[in-house]
């Protein structure tokens, strides 16, 4: 049901970094961000599942179509403020 995804670190005042997941669902379908941290939690290590997972529209790219992290690391530090 994943179209794109971007994964980054977010500045956390407790784990100093905290890995975030922008997700991008396909047309038509429905994500919910517990489904996506539950997939990860029987894939991936403790240490590289998403602390913040955030399901949007559409990701920041530059005109060659490389996904702009800074922009998303930007948009998305509130995060970890509360």
């Amino acid at each position: 049901a994943v179209a794109e995804a971007a994964v980054f670190g977010i500045t956390h005042p407790y784990w100093i970094e905290a890995v975030t997941a922008v997700v991008v669902p396909k047309p038509g379908e429905k994500i919910e961000p517990d489904e996506i941290t539950a997939h990860c939690r029987e894939h991936l290590a403790g240490f590289k599942i998403p602390k913040y997972v955030v399901i949007t529209e559409a990701l920041p790219k530059n005109p060659s179509g490389k996904i702009l992290k800074r922009e998303l690391r930007d948009a998305y530090a509130h995060l970890a403020d509360g």
